[in-house]
């Protein structure tokens, strides 16, 4: 090879040198491809070259079948048996098509299937699969390096998409697209390369994990039951579809303190009364609880189990006659906590009631988990979480005060037949809501009906006082507002022989932020109870009367002005602005007639202006 003496190319050169001293003469040239829209000139040409398509490769690669920025125009597979022989050869030289799996018949993109008698694969399919086609590999250094190129491979000088002119030289590399020639193994070898190369046989897909040292938020609460020696979670059935069915295998989060309801629907209470576990109290805890997690793997160690106590005795269901006794209607457990130390205490305690044997039966079953610190007070406890601190936050309940109680403002809420419940719903900061049921009338004197009614819409104890922030303490009298209500007024109606009674209450509260814009806190300004009543026959008391409750949230937030820091479109000068100039313009044109020093000192004022701002 010969070169130009030129001292920046003389590294590359020598690479390039060292490398074609390096490949064994007497190679039989392979199939190229070369960039598209580089049009070679004849001394470009090496001995046995084709012309092929655009593609520009570095040292150690093998030929993509598309590159942004190339043309997508594939390679033209063809070579020549011998130089002077012009024998053209339909497909290139592949000791196996990889990609001819059907016999007799042409695969589709195999580019080396000779069933196909294409000259030209590229002309008929989109792109060649891998390994149907000769790869290519090429070294390339800048053309304005070679003066002359006496290499005896192909060689190409290719235009690159900086527009630069690059000489590329094809070189045969015995490893693509040739299978490897198979190790031979005998006795001498064998330990050596087993030990090089051996392993395992199988490996197991599932890695056992060991369980983690304690429970984090969210976890699932491990259970053991003892008289099966058979490990469970801590269920708590949640509702789920339209009707609210119960999910038995809803698992508690650990420190996620919830409730949730669910319906359970009968077909046959007689037989179910009995035999069905999820109304026999037994059967919530008849168990032990993991204090933490590692206990999985040794489970009946008494130091990894906390027994879940009875707070109140709970009868077994008895099946009595026509009624069916003691079914629970209302799960709470107690878990107490101790940071990493996992689980100290879980007590529990039952709601009961009694359902009567008839076709679809349903029972409204409610599960609550509270979740307390061992260090925490039972003061802190009794007192409940706040709703915010000290704004309210959205979601959160609405406070509420009766007396010296404090409790959460409630709505009403439907059992699965649509029945007032006493079960109710929450009040959520911010969050307006609607609920609705139906009341089943008793045979009572009207007083006795208003005042049982009143109690349905605004639950018991009726509220009397609202909290004006979130953490409101009820011994402070001055963080409490009075909710304003006004009962039904029995002459409006002028009604003689009927009973005026409320059959919808709408709870409105006025709420607003105060407080910095980068952190504002929202406060309830004032509540009112609004009560639409209507009259009702003596003849209807044994009726059934549809009941309403809707809470509704109105922001009455006044936003400041914004701050005078910044400019504003309706700011203007004031009136006097240009007073001075005017004066200084009126007495030079009094005084001096063709003076020009009024205007000669305003244009060197303003001449100093420009130089100010110009430096």
């Amino acid at each position: 090879m010969q070169v130009l003496d030129s001292p920046m190319c003389s590294s590359q050169l020598a690479l390039l040198q060292v490398f074609f001293l390096m490949v064994p003469p007497g190679v039989r040239p392979q199939p190229s491809f070369s960039p598209s829209g580089a049009v070679p000139t004849p001394s470009d040409l090496g001995p046995g070259t084709q012309v092929g398509t655009l593609q520009s490769f570095s040292e150690g690669t093998e030929t993509p079948w598309a590159v942004p920025g190339i043309s997508t125009v594939g390679p033209t597979v063809v070579t020549t048996s011998a130089p002077g022989n012009r024998t053209v050869d339909l497909f290139p030289v592949l000791p196996i098509c990889v990609c001819d799996l059907t016999p007799g018949a042409c695969d589709i993109n195999c580019c080396c299937d000779r069933d196909c008698y294409f000259l030209h694969p590229r002309t008929v399919f989109s792109f060649c699969l891998p390994g149907s086609v000769r790869s290519s590999h090429w070294v390339c250094v800048d053309n304005s390096l070679i003066f002359r190129s006496n290499s005896p491979f192909p060689s190409r000088v290719f235009m690159d998409s900086n527009g630069i002119r690059q000489f590329c030289v094809h070189v045969n590399n015995s490893k693509l697209n040739y299978f490897q020639k198979l190790q031979t193994v005998d006795a001498t070898n064998f330990q050596a390369l087993a030990t090089e190369f051996g392993g395992e046989s199988f490996t197991s897909t599932f890695q056992t994990q060991l369980p983690p040292p304690f429970y984090r938020a969210g976890d699932p609460i491990l259970t053991y039951f003892p008289q099966w020696s058979v490990m469970g979670l801590l269920r708590q059935p949640s509702g789920v579809g339209a009707g609210g069915l119960c999910a038995e295998s809803n698992p508690a989060g650990f420190l996620e303190s919830k409730s949730t309801t669910c319906a359970r629907f009968f077909k046959n209470l007689a037989d179910s009364c009995t035999l069905d576990p999820a109304l026999d109290a037994a059967s919530y805890y008849n168990f032990t609880v993991l204090k933490v997690p590692r206990g999985v793997s040794d489970p009946q160690n008494t130091k990894f189990q906390v027994p879940v106590t009875l707070v109140s005795q709970a009868g077994s269901p008895l099946l009595a006659g026509n009624t069916c006794q003691n079914v629970v209607s209302q799960v709470i457990y107690e878990i107490e906590t101790n940071g990493t130390f996992g689980i100290q205490k879980v007590s529990v305690s039952f709601g009961q009631t009694n359902l009567t044997v008839k076709p679809g039966t349903s029972l409204q079953q409610h599960f609550i988990i509270r979740y307390r610190a061992s260090q925490q007070s039972a003061a802190a406890s009794v007192t409940g979480p706040r709703s915010g601190n000290p704004g309210y936050i959205v979601g959160k309940p609405l406070l509420a005060l009766t007396g010296d109680k404090r409790h959460s403002m409630t709505l009403l809420q439907s059992q699965g037949d649509g029945t007032c419940s006493v079960k109710r719903h929450e009040v959520q900061f911010g969050v307006n809501a609607i609920s609705g049921c139906k009341l089943r009338l008793k045979r009572v004197d009207c007083s006795h009906l208003q005042q049982e009614i009143y109690h349905t819409l605004h639950g018991r104890p009726r509220p009397e006082h609202v909290a004006i922030f979130g953490n409101a303490d009820p011994a402070q009298k001055g963080a409490w507002t009075r909710i304003l209500s006004s009962n039904c007024s029995v002459s409006a109606m002028r009604c003689t022989s009927c009973c005026v009674v409320p059959v919808s209450l709408e709870i409105q509260i006025l709420w607003a932020y105060i407080g910095l814009q980068s952190n504002p806190q929202a406060h309830v300004s004032g509540a009112r109870f609004l009560y639409q009543c209507q009259p009702i026959q003596d003849t209807q008391r044994q009726t059934e009367v549809s009941l309403t409750t809707v809470v509704t949230f109105v922001d009455i937030t006044q936003k400041p002005e914004p701050p005078r820091g910044q400019p504003r479109m309706d700011w203007k000068l004031p009136f006097d602005f240009f007073f001075p100039f005017k004066v200084a313009f009126s007495r030079g044109a009094d005084s001096q007639k063709g003076s020009v020093s009024p205007i000669l000192i305003l244009c060197l004022l303003l001449l100093g202006v420009l130089n100010l701002e110009t430096k």
